[in-house]
């Protein structure tokens, strides 16, 4: 294990790596075709109301497609529903469903850079979480040490034997990390402070018209002012922007009115963010990533979780070596609340000192009309990688679980300042 250098991986949590390697460098995403994201899913077709596609996006960001399609088709965001985030800056495939929707409609859309085809029809609709998980081909650029790659082996079976599961950059943001600071507001009913943070919050290399709009809100909390100063990119902020200048200083219906997936994420980074900083307590104190202690959390592949105790530690220990379950972490909710672990301890101070109580995941819950139960979340990942060459830079393949981050297994790789990252 070595530490990050980086200040944003100690913000955000991602204290460690687990790879003693020096690092290949590099930057990712140079144009969006270095990145490619295919998404793994099986759904069953039948009659039904729900089309389903497949979305085939370069460059797009998820929310900023969804309300492309939802425009061009004349139909609400909300008849349109997806099982997972896909990246921005890279060439993505996945399913979608659109509800009352027929082929007609679909072959009359036309937008850049985005490919509608549809598949069948189904009597649900593609939930949050409702797929296998991702395929990823991606080529790193500019490599500054190409030892590892040349002969990866020993990087590859450190993968293959897991690294930590931390919740990656796309969470949170690099160029400006705000999600989880939006979301600690908002789970404390601080709905002014959250548009705050949303709109006014600083990052590093913005441009100038950003900066003043940014500057323009922390200052005056002007929203009409600040419209004239935020550039059209920033869709987000300006559409809650518009909301206040219709309906003054209705902080908590401005951020109702964003799609519901985007109000759930801003919470969820909470729980991403006590992950993070949980796993890393636990690799700072010295505990093992790969062998159970007495209260640690075990999670099966069927979901299914458990305890340990003094009684059933030794039983934990030969299950986890046999790989047939693996030790968890707890995302506090509404449901789920810390226990006498030294991981839930550590969980219960990260939650006292942010002012945090369990009984906010229930309100919050019924405000914005999502769920925040709480739920376990492994502590390693792996995966099968493979690695080759195309002239000076390499290309990395490999497949992970829902709610798994290939940047987790790429800045293990190259140790790259994050900004190369996103």
């Amino acid at each position: 294990m070595i530490r990050s250098p980086w200040e944003i991986d100690q913000e955000l949590g991602l204290s460690w790596y687990r790879t003693d390697f020096a690092g290949t460098g590099g930057t990712l995403r140079n144009t969006p075709d270095d990145f490619e994201v295919s998404e793994i899913a099986n759904h069953t077709m039948s009659t039904g109301p729900y089309l389903i596609c497949v979305l085939k996006k370069k460059n797009w960001d998820q929310h900023r497609a969804i309300k492309a399609i939802a425009s061009g088709l004349g139909i609400s965001q909300q008849r349109i529903s997806f099982a997972g985030t896909k990246d921005k800056r890279a060439i993505t495939t996945q399913y979608i469903s659109l509800y009352n929707c027929s082929e007609n409609d679909i072959s009359r859309l036309s937008i850049p850079d985005m490919s509608l085809t549809p598949v069948g029809t189904s009597q649900h609709p593609i939930g949050l979480g409702n797929l296998e998980g991702n395929e990823f081909k991606i080529r790193i650029r500019g490599l500054s040490d190409s030892s590892l790659v040349v002969s990866p082996e020993s990087f590859i079976q450190t993968i293959a034997e897991g690294v930590p599961n931390y919740v990656g950059y796309q969470r949170f943001g690099v160029i400006r990390p705000v999600t989880h600071h939006i979301g600690l507001e908002i789970l404390k009913g601080n709905y002014q402070e959250a548009i705050r943070v949303m709109i006014g919050k600083p990052g590093i290399r913005m441009e100038e018209r950003e900066q003043e709009g940014r500057a323009c809100y922390l200052d005056t909390e002007d929203p009409a002012q600040c419209l004239h100063l935020l550039p059209n990119r920033l869709s987000l902020e300006r559409s809650v922007l518009h909301y206040l200048v219709s309906s003054p200083h209705d902080y908590l219906g401005a951020i109702r009115s964003l799609p519901r997936t985007l109000r759930s994420m801003y919470v969820s980074a909470v729980q991403s963010w006590i992950f993070n900083v949980t796993l890393s307590l636990r690799i700072e104190e010295g505990r093992s990533l790969y062998e159970p202690d007495v209260g640690d959390r075990l999670i099966w592949p069927d979901g299914r979780t458990d305890q340990t105790t003094s009684a059933t530690v030794r039983a934990a220990t030969v299950q986890t070596k046999r790989g047939k379950c693996g030790l968890a972490l707890l995302l506090p909710g509404g449901t789920f609340v810390p226990g006498p672990g030294d991981d839930d301890k550590n969980i219960s101070h990260i939650l006292e000192q942010q002012g945090i109580t369990s009984d906010m995941f229930g309100t919050i819950t019924k405000t914005l009309d999502t769920t925040f139960a709480g739920s376990f979340r492994p502590i390693l990942m792996k995966t099968d990688l493979s690695i080759s060459h195309i002239e000076e830079d390499t290309i990395v393949r490999f497949s992970l679980p829902p709610g798994q981050y290939a940047t987790t297994i790429l800045r293990e790789l190259m140790k790259s300042d994050p900004i190369s990252m996103i």
